[in-house]
């Protein structure tokens, strides 16, 4: 409660949403509507065929120069000088280009990719055949895929692999920041309580295991907590503002899809956009996936959280505590690794075992799970990671109830092991 009720805490939960929503559409939008300035771009042609079908953009403005390369390059009001050699049609060729101050990745590409459409259309004429242009643009094959999971249970699905890739993304970031951000959060509250003796009068009226658990499970009440809000906001979302935001003629091309009464190519919209939104749109289909989320993310705070209080309470300071920390930051940061390598691909041989390994499962089943995979596998996943967590909680307490009372001196590994051997 004295977290929960912080102004921080609840600025930053509901914030948060909108700021994840921001990070995924900003990037976009800035992209679609920022444009570079326009450059300058003197042409010295020693071919004389390109330079003659250049034409302006946006950002590019082309003009041929009429002097030599070194008259050209002592102008100094124009952006740069580009120099197409005399046999640029045959083989692979090498443009260079001349630029006054940095040159820009949109620049170059906005010049090679007029150039090589010239050099094409070239060489295409070369050849005689009359509309040999058309005849490859007639030929130029465009195919959309639209993927459906073959479910012997619920039938055939539509499936959307992007949103799938990109939700297994977010929600495997969204566990690694929850365990490792409120795992230290214990570890650094026992440390305080430690120091300023508060735990000696505490422990005389309940068992260390006791106090261990009870500030585990209030930290881990503030995490299921924002989560909770998080997914009643997005649920909210998905029902009321993302109707409101699709434009008439997308929410026609989804209803469409999803009656399956419809070819894809007679669609005004890409299909996988289609799917995402249909997907987005689902309300029990998020609350699902906030549900799982929470069961994961209980199961992996408690188990990492039993570490950092037996690290927490074997040190006196948040400084002897960093090296000892890597026993627990390691694991969650290669859960993090083999979480995105599942949401590339979730029924490899590799995902299938490090989502049932408890000290990886955590984040390596939410980027499995938006693919839609077996229930019985998010089942032993969840056993297993319960079972190690009651196990890692019974030593751990064995450390945490010496290391309260043990002011001075780090613990090593070896003596922290000794610490769990005590009956």
């Amino acid at each position: 409660m004295e977290r929960v009720t912080k102004k921080s805490f609840i600025i930053t939960t509901l914030l948060m949403p909108v700021i994840m929503l921001a990070l995924m559409t900003v990037p976009a939008l800035i992209a679609m509507f920022s444009e570079g300035d326009n450059r300058n771009v003197l042409v010295v042609d020693e071919s004389g065929i390109i330079a003659p079908k250049l034409e302006n953009t946006n950002t590019v403005s082309f003009a041929v120069s009429p002097v030599s390369l070194d008259s050209a390059l002592a102008r100094e009001d124009v952006d740069a000088v580009l120099v197409i050699p005399s046999d640029i049609t045959v083989g692979q060729k090498t443009l260079r280009l001349y630029t006054n101050s940095a040159s820009s990745i949109s620049l170059e590409g906005a010049i090679t990719g007029q150039v090589n459409d010239i050099i094409e259309a070239k060489r295409l004429e070369s050849y005689n055949i009359s509309d040999l242009d058309k005849i490859v643009a007639a030929v130029h094959s465009d195919v959309s895929l639209q993927s459906f999971r073959n479910d012997k249970e619920q039938g055939e699905q539509e499936a959307s692999t992007i949103l799938s890739y990109s939700l297994g993304i977010v929600l495997t970031l969204l566990l690694y920041m929850c365990m490792l951000l409120y795992g230290q959060m214990v570890m650094t509250s026992i440390i305080e309580e430690k120091n300023n003796r508060v735990l000696e009068i505490i422990v005389s009226s309940v068992k260390p295991t006791q106090l261990m658990l009870g500030k585990i499970c209030g930290i881990g009440l503030v995490a299921v907590t924002q989560i909770v809000i998080w997914g009643v906001l997005i649920a909210s979302m998905s029902a009321f503002l993302l109707p409101a935001l699709v434009p008439a003629d997308m929410a026609a091309d989804m209803t469409a899809l999803n009656s399956g009464t419809v070819e894809v190519s007679s669609l005004s919209t890409d299909v996988e956009l289609l799917q995402a939104l249909s997907l987005m749109g689902n309300v029990g289909y998020i609350l699902q996936m906030f549900g799982l989320l929470l069961l994961f993310l209980i199961g992996g705070f408690m188990l990492y959280s039993a570490v950092y209080a037996a690290i927490g309470s074997a040190v006196d300071n948040i400084q002897d505590a960093g090296q000892l920390q890597s026993i627990v930051i390691f694991p969650i940061i290669i859960g993090m690794v083999f979480g995105m390598t599942a949401a590339s691909d979730p029924t490899s041989s590799l995902s299938v075992w490090t989502s049932m390994i408890p000290f990886t499962s955590p984040m390596v089943m939410m980027a499995r799970i938006p693919f839609g995979i077996p229930a019985w596998e998010i089942v032993v996943s969840l056993i297993i990671l319960y079972l190690s967590f009651f196990l890692l909680v019974w030593l751990a307490a064995k450390i945490y109830r010496v290391g309260i009372f043990m002011y001075g001196k780090k613990p090593t590994i070896k003596e922290l092991i000794r610490w769990a051997r005590y009956k």
